[in-house]
């Protein structure tokens, strides 16, 4: 796994990722931090700069062992006491089976749009959701299939990203940093993506195998759920139930974002952060 010191002072902050992403797309959140808190963000198996053998299964518990190898690694590189956690999405997903799983791990966790669903009627967790971020079905698995992998150069995948959806709502730095990150350099110049889409349809077709729904009132330590604009479907419309599940749980809505959010306004949504750690 690869985990990209992000720079900052103060506490040690962890930050993880959606699915599709990597640790770099943060870059421009932890710098906004930088004042208070020590960001690290890992590529996730399957993610960015990760070695990620090949016909992994991609459940979810996976995402959680990575979180914890981190937490083990920055253990023993000095960084003492419970950890901060933010996560998007899947990241999201992430730290909180990692706190149930290991609890005490965090000393708080804010997490946009995390993708917990509760059990569907005659099914398991949130079958008939199948991925992350909105809809229903596989229909993002299935779109991952069909994702674009190559580029002549990371310019060109700036600028196909950057003038259609869905990627065209993140903020122009945080876009530039996705690309950077999350494409590789090859031999004759070209840039291909370092997330495998029959990797990526995976991890959407394994969104729903977890069970940190039916464990969320075993979490402890504060937890702030944050969400963009109701969606009927996706994660945002589960979101006032997972922090009402929580222990110590609190809901906060941005309106005017979607499921993107820390990637469409980092500077706004890292300024949440720091007041929700800060309460």
């Amino acid at each position: 796994m690869a985990l990209h010191d992000l720079g900052g002072h103060g506490p040690a902050l962890l930050l993880t990722h959606a699915t599709g992403f990597c640790g770099a797309v943060w870059r421009p959140f932890a710098q906004r931090l930088a004042g208070r808190y020590h960001a690290f963000a890992p590529d996730l198996r399957g993610h960015g700069e990760s070695v990620t053998p090949e016909r992994l299964d991609f459940h979810w518990d996976g995402f959680a062992d990575d979180v914890l190898a981190v937490v083990d690694h920055l253990r023993g590189h000095g960084v003492e006491g419970p950890l901060l956690g933010v996560g998007h999405s899947k990241g999201g997903a992430a730290l909180l089976l990692a706190e149930q799983r290991r609890p005490g791990t965090f000393a708080r966790l804010y997490c946009f749009e995390p993708v917990v669903f509760p059990p569907m009627p005659g099914g398991g967790a949130g079958e008939d959701t199948g991925a992350e971020g909105s809809g229903r079905g596989n229909h993002l698995a299935e779109g991952a299939l069909r994702r674009r992998a190559t580029f002549a150069s990371f310019e060109e995948a700036f600028d196909n990203f950057a003038t259609k959806p869905p990627l065209d709502v993140l903020r122009a730095d945080v876009l530039e940093a996705y690309v950077h990150g999350g494409f590789r350099r090859q031999d004759d110049g070209t840039v291909t993506l370092r997330c495998r889409p029959q990797d990526e349809s995976q991890v959407y077709r394994m969104g729903a195998g977890h069970d940190a729904f039916a464990h969320l009132a075993e979490i402890v330590a504060p937890v702030t759920i944050a969400t963009g604009r109701k969606d009927p479907y996706g994660p945002a419309a589960v979101a006032p139930m997972l922090a009402e599940r929580l222990t110590r749980g609190e809901l906060e809505v941005f309106d005017d974002l979607g499921h993107f959010g820390p990637l469409e306004d980092p500077d706004r949504v890292a300024d949440h952060v720091a007041a929700a750690f800060a309460r």
